[in-house]
């Protein structure tokens, strides 16, 4: 009969007695299971006469609860020992273990800098690819097919079968301006935003180059953009970066992509412009170049540079962090020497 067998694994269940996770999980399957017994119980349970149900119903909950309530205590008791045992293991008299801790690279902490401040005033972060065409990094930028920058000495041009030297139009990007071209093509004015990346040259590694290096390139294409926006753009930046006395004054320069173009000084964070031999004796520091978008530049990139206007400017992240770190030596920046980066646990 249907009680008989009920009583039968009541006892079974009231015994039961498990010494690992593994005994305990066998006996939940053999009772509580789809295909446990308990379960076949109540399958049975469906044939059983009416009259008998009621009493028959309640006998089966309280087997099913009496077999949860001790698979759960066995669970817990289980669970007790094993953590007496490893506190039991714990020698509460050593010296804690020191944890060491880790750092945000210094070239990462400026370059987020940067963008939080631009990010203040409205640019936004787009990125491109590293390994670029001519087209995006030269051709679009006004660079004449003779430019110095397009020879060998200078970018690292990718052959397209490996020792064969023939001409090709891939190239490791020298400069993050590729990603404002390919902004410029794919969305319409008016267009505000930071590039930030790694770029490549072919230059001799030194204290004060090497053959890759950090660039932070910003956009603003809109009508009625003036270099006035951009002089006051650039002087919110260096007071944020550097501090609210910094001082800032633009040299006339050239690059092929602005019109008129500009090296921006700032006053030396070091001796506060009265002179030192960190800025040779002028009180000035370069950190950056800038201009007007040449509308050469808006029209390959299709747009009317009749209706727009906008001014560029980009920054090395290596130079930045000299100047707010006063690391002298580029080299450090990539051979992940520990006690250099110790030195900005707290940044």
């Amino acid at each position: 009969m249907l009680k008989d067998q009920i009583q039968s694994l009541l006892a079974q269940v009231e015994a039961m007695q498990a010494s690992s996770a593994e005994e305990i999980e066998a006996l939940r399957i053999q009772y509580l299971s789809k295909k446990g017994e308990i379960t076949a119980l109540f399958n049975d349970f469906r044939s059983v006469p009416s009259d008998q149900k009621r009493e028959l119903g309640q006998l089966l909950n309280q087997l099913r609860q009496e077999a949860e309530t001790r698979i759960n205590a066995m669970r817990e008791q289980i669970a007790n020992s094993q953590q007496q045992t490893a506190n039991s293991q714990l020698d509460l008299t050593r010296t804690p273990d020191p944890i060491a801790l880790g750092t945000r690279h210094p070239l990462s902490l400026v370059k987020e800098e940067i963008i939080n401040i631009f990010s203040r005033i409205g640019f936004t972060v787009a990125e491109g690819p590293e390994v670029e065409d001519d087209k995006h990094v030269y051709g679009m930028l006004n660079f004449a097919p003779e430019h110095p920058a397009r020879d060998m000495q200078d970018t690292f041009f990718i052959e397209k079968e490996p020792g064969v030297q023939k001409p090709t139009d891939i190239l490791l990007r020298s400069h993050t301006s590729s990603v404002q071209t390919r902004v410029m093509t794919s969305q319409k004015p008016p267009i505000r935003v930071l590039c930030p990346g790694r770029v490549y040259r072919n230059e001799a590694i030194s204290a004060r180059a090497h053959c890759f290096f950090h660039q932070v390139e910003g956009l603003y294409i809109d009508k009625n953009v003036s270099f006035a926006d951009l002089r006051e753009a650039l002087l919110y930046f260096s007071k944020e970066m550097f501090g609210a006395e910094t001082k800032i004054r633009l040299r006339p320069s050239y690059f092929p992509f602005t019109e008129p173009s500009a090296e921006m000084d700032i006053s030396c964070n070091i001796c506060g412009g009265t002179g030192c031999s960190f800025c040779k004796g002028t009180g000035w520091v370069e950190i950056l170049g800038c201009g007007m978008v040449d509308p050469n530049v808006l029209e390959s990139c299709g747009i009317d540079s009749k209706e727009y206007s906008g001014f560029a400017f980009g920054m090395g992240v290596e130079r930045i962090t000299n100047l707010k770190y006063r690391v002298k030596d580029l080299r450090l920046f990539s051979e992940n020497d520990v006690r250099f980066l110790r030195q900005f646990e707290s940044c």
